[in-house]
């Protein structure tokens, strides 16, 4: 297998955590085959209009190459996506094929839920000659690899140039946490528009710390309250926005952040804590007239903090009557340059050498321009991502999703927030 994957001719990158638009369509369910030989596959997946788009052209061209071969595809927002994900498992009717995310893959596994693709890039089913083996990797769970990475991206703050361009603020690369929290200031007292900040996994790894342990919080007290303080000046000082305006939006719907969707300055961001596949539907969201810069998230060190990301996986599911198939579909997801022209790179860059070559004369300036941000400024000044987090980190994130709310609403000060989060969260890993 190639040892390096070939980014300067790839296409724009796709999201890690997160998000979309639209619903989906048909039921939840794994294979169907007729008694004339017809096979359909569930297909699913979260995503923006764009994905959603995109997807449904790639699927019908397999089955035009494929005769017999029919899909139900189904989609939905990042929230919801996993609701209905969680429910169809626990009734055993899970779709053939689902979009997978690198923080769910360790949880599934463990639970029995996929299947293990190793037989299938054994026998040559999944050709992966001309893919990245540390790449590859990042579908492995103990000895086998049950999801097919299908696109690398990248943690990218996208951020309103138009207004900060008009305030004669300038953004760089690289910010430490003190400098963008100066930039957060500055833009509220120009301009009235607030800021949405910070991810508590991101911010740990400035300290050396991973958040879930496979069995503890791996965080130290002094660190969560560092990272609640942030909320509790930032709501102080005016510069944060208020929680009240998650209320009213989709969490997880690029169409929906605050960036892009709002009425006022009270209820807008001036930047997105986004992944740069989403910058293309951000884009398509923003209003006229806005133009979209994009760096680096903050980070006390942000060479320790940043990192290259499997945008997300494709996986089969043990649910799957025909898992077969359903390899070969995920062949031509990695491997046809035909289906790639379709895809344009929108969930990452192609993990393919051959492909993203082949494909790089239909990339538009923003994908370029994307491959240039994840070559010449992430990946210098990048470490190691963290492992997938274990299954009990579930609650635990929700935990926090909890505290940062009531600190927010001064029903917790930071250093009773960091607390609860060291005491319970420990309570949580440890089972």
């Amino acid at each position: 297998m190639k040892k390096q994957l070939s980014f300067a001719l790839a296409g724009v990158m796709a999201v890690g955590m997160l998000a979309g638009c639209g619903g989906g369509t048909g039921s939840s369910g794994s294979t169907s085959e007729s008694s004339d030989g017809t096979v359909n596959l569930t297909f699913t997946w979260w995503g923006n209009q764009t994905r959603n788009e995109r997807t449904q052209a790639a699927l019908d061209l397999y089955s035009e190459q494929n005769p017999g071969v029919t899909f139900d595809p189904q989609f939905a927002e990042w929230n919801d996506y996993w609701d209905k994900l969680a429910t169809a498992a626990a009734g055993h009717s899970l779709p053939d094929i689902v979009q997978m995310d690198y923080s769910y893959l360790e949880q599934y596994v463990s639970n029995g839920l996929l299947v293990d693709l190793t037989p299938y890039i054994e026998d040559g089913t999944i050709n992966v000659d001309n893919v990245d083996e540390g790449i590859l990797n990042s579908g492995k769970v103990g000895d086998g690899i049950y999801a097919l990475c299908n696109g690398v991206n990248v943690p990218a703050l996208l951020y309103n140039k138009t207004l900060l361009d008009e305030a004669g603020i300038t953004i760089k690369d690289n910010m430490t946490m003190g400098e963008f929290i100066a930039v957060c200031k500055e833009v509220y007292e120009k301009t009235g528009y607030k800021t949405n900040i910070a991810y508590i996994d991101y911010f740990c790894r400035a300290y050396d710390e991973i958040i879930y342990e496979s069995d503890s919080i791996g965080a130290s007290q002094e660190t969560l309250e560092a990272f609640y303080s942030l909320y509790e000046d930032g709501i102080n000082e005016g510069w944060l926005l208020d929680p009240s305006v998650f209320a009213e939006v989709t969490v997880g719907s690029v169409e929906q952040d605050p960036m892009v969707y709002g009425s006022s300055p009270e209820t807008m961001s001036w930047c997105f804590l986004a992944h740069s596949n989403q910058l293309t539907a951000a884009k398509s969201a923003a209003p006229e007239g806005m133009e979209i810069g994009m760096t680096t998230w903050p980070s006390a060190d942000p060479a320790k903090s940043d990192f290259l990301k499997p945008s997300q996986f494709f996986a089969i599911t043990v649910d799957s009557e025909n898992p077969d198939e359903a390899a070969k579909v995920l062949d031509f997801i990695t491997n046809s340059v035909e289906c790639n022209n379709i895809l344009l790179g929108e969930r990452g860059v192609p993990i393919s050498s051959e492909v993203s070559n082949a494909i790089s004369e239909n990339m538009s300036e923003d994908d370029r321009n994307i491959i240039t941000f994840i070559n010449e400024v992430v990946t210098p000044n990048s470490s190691t991502i963290s492992p997938p987090a274990p299954t009990a980190a579930s609650e635990a994130y929700n935990l926090n999703r909890n505290l940062v709310e009531k600190v927010c609403y001064g029903e917790l000060t930071a250093a009773e927030a960091a607390q609860q989060m060291y005491e319970e969260g420990n309570e949580i890993m440890a089972g």
